[in-house]
């Protein structure tokens, strides 16, 4: 049985991460919504899965090393100038790029958001502490309010597209 850490970015209470300017929406909640549904998805698909919300980085990472984590996705949203829009997943590893194109192509083929590609990515601390193969999905532009519309309206088409990519590339490992 494939086991999948999941990691909704930023902690609720401490962290919020990104911000929308006109509606105040958070990223830590979309990113918990998400990785709430996103368990529920995969468990049903017959993988195991653990969760962890937390900014203690080193924590989260070593709390899916001891388990003994597969794979590990960390769920965030991008803000940047309030015009930036578009969904990308970043990666640090060889099979890390097959698991994040894998998600991305599927977010891609079910919603009609911009294709910011996969990226890879040195300097995240998620995809360099933890032992599985690691992906952070953006799942949009939270500051953006049509990027914001999507991640209120289409939350749970991301997500199993989410979870359709994780499991294409477990089922080809």
């Amino acid at each position: 049985m494939t086991k999948i850490f999941i990691n909704p970015g930023h902690d609720i209470d401490l962290d919020s991460g990104a911000v929308n300017p006109n509606t105040g929406r958070r990223e830590c909640d979309v990113a918990r919504d998400a990785g709430k549904m996103l368990a529920r998805y995969l468990e049903i698909a017959g993988c195991e899965v653990r969760t962890l919300q937390n900014d203690d980085l080193g924590m989260v990472c070593a709390e899916s090393n001891a388990w003994g984590a597969d794979i590990f996705v960390s769920l965030h949203c991008n803000a940047f100038n309030t015009q930036a829009r578009g969904t990308e997943t970043l990666f640090k590893s060889f099979n890390g790029q097959r698991l994040a194109n894998d998600i991305q192509s599927q977010i891609i083929r079910s919603l009609n958001t911009i294709d910011r590609g996969v990226k890879e990515r040195q300097d995240l601390w998620v995809l360099n502490g933890t032992d599985a193969t690691a992906v952070l999905v953006e799942m949009a532009f939270i500051d953006n309010d049509e990027d914001l519309a999507m991640l209120n309206n289409d939350l749970d088409t991301i997500v199993r597209a989410i979870a359709r990519g994780v499991t294409d590339y477990a089922g080809g490992v």
